[in-house]
């Protein structure tokens, strides 16, 4: 496990070798170890690598970073989890560049069923806390995984509020695990570890640099189902996470506000352009998400007999039958099927009045 972990810390720090890369690099050869034992030649012919990216895998032999990295995991009883891992989040693997190494230090559950970013201002207004604070506390006993950025104001405030209301919560850091930044938010930081826990994909010894928090809201947006702005302006990096949810495919929610506050003017954008769906309550959220609880009708529309499914259809039907209701997500995963694939199969099915679609990209057998 430590010369595992020894290669895949070191994948990470190879001049020109981005996560895409990465991940092209292990999905053809199954492991980091045999990246470095590879000839020059059989790099260069993956996709996307060449000669240049090739020649930086060949010639890189500092490996001392990556031997100070895990004493550091070991010594802080830290999580790595790297993109062949298990218990690495499965969400963000249909994100086209998810990290290829994460480190992570806690007890929630990353795959858990429900996952929501509540995000916003920094400079939140009173309305901006009330709403979120109700938001989170009407979420209490849903089994929702909060996740934010343990920035100021509205992050701060989900998490705060997810830990009074024994929901559990994840900080996605823009730093390594050895510092907690903003400072202020330390004692927070040590709650979260004890009921959530601290994620990021940067090693230790990284400060929380103006470029690294745009590449932290790749990790709140990619990890959730939902993506939910309490308070933003336009420029805020809030709007950043929800246009990149956006573009990964996730649900988007924002709480409308004020024409003439400027700490609502992202908000009102993302309704306006039909960026983001409008909601007041949890109740919103949940009913969006198909997250609330199914009562059976009491007469349905027959289901057609004798149905002849093709191998796609079989295996979402399969999926399906043994559970109650699953995320299109959830279903790209299990299925190891194609976006495209799924997708074709899921449309045949409704037409076949085999399955029924819901809110929040959620499907049930009929």
């Amino acid at each position: 496990m430590h010369n595992d972990l020894l290669y895949q810390i070191t994948l990470t720090l190879i001049p020109n070798i981005g996560d895409v890369h990465a991940k092209a690099l292990v999905n053809h050869f199954g492991n980091a170890e045999d990246i470095f034992k590879a000839k020059k030649k059989e790099l260069e012919e993956i996709e996307g690598i060449g000669s240049v990216r090739a020649r930086s895998i060949k010639e890189f032999k500092d490996f001392k970073n990556a031997e100070e990295e895990i004493a550091f995991i070991e010594k802080y009883k830290i999580t790595p989890l790297f993109i062949t891992a298990k218990n690495y989040p499965q969400r963000l693997l249909n994100c086209y560049d998810s990290p290829a190494m994460l480190y992570y230090r806690g007890n929630a559950d990353l795959n858990q069923p429900k996952i929501i970013a509540i995000v916003g201002t920094r400079n939140n207004n009173e309305y901006g806390k009330s709403v979120c604070e109700k938001l989170v506390e009407d979420l209490a006993g849903e089994n929702i995984l909060i996740v934010s950025g343990l920035a100021f104001g509205i992050d701060s405030i989900a998490h705060r509020s997810a830990l009074k209301n024994d929901l559990k919560t994840v900080a996605i850091l823009a730093h390594g695990l050895d510092r907690i930044y903003p400072t202020q938010n330390k004692s927070l930081a040590k709650e979260i570890i004890e009921q959530g826990g601290l994620l990021t994909d940067f090693r230790s010894k990284t400060n929380p640099d103006k470029q690294n928090f745009p590449k932290r809201n790749r990790i709140v947006a990619g990890i959730s189902d939902a993506i939910v702005v309490v308070e933003s302006s336009i420029k805020g990096g809030s709007l950043i996470t929800a246009e990149l949810g956006n573009g990964y495919n996730k649900d988007v929610f924002a709480v409308p506000g004020r024409i003439n506050d400027t700490k609502s003017e992202g908000c009102n954008y993302l309704i306006k352009n039909n960026k983001a769906c409008l909601i007041t309550f949890a109740e919103d959220l949940l009913e969006n998400m198909g997250w609330k609880e199914y009562k059976k009708p009491s007469a349905k529309k027959q289901r057609e007999l004798f149905i002849e499914l093709s191998d796609d259809e079989k295996i979402v039907v399969n999926i399906l039958q043994q559970q109650q209701q699953i995320h299109i997500d959830e279903l790209y995963i299990k299925s190891g099927l194609s976006s495209s694939a799924v997708a074709s199969a899921l449309l045949t099915l409704e037409m076949q009045s085999v399955i029924n679609s819901f809110p929040g990209k959620m499907y049930r057998m009929v």
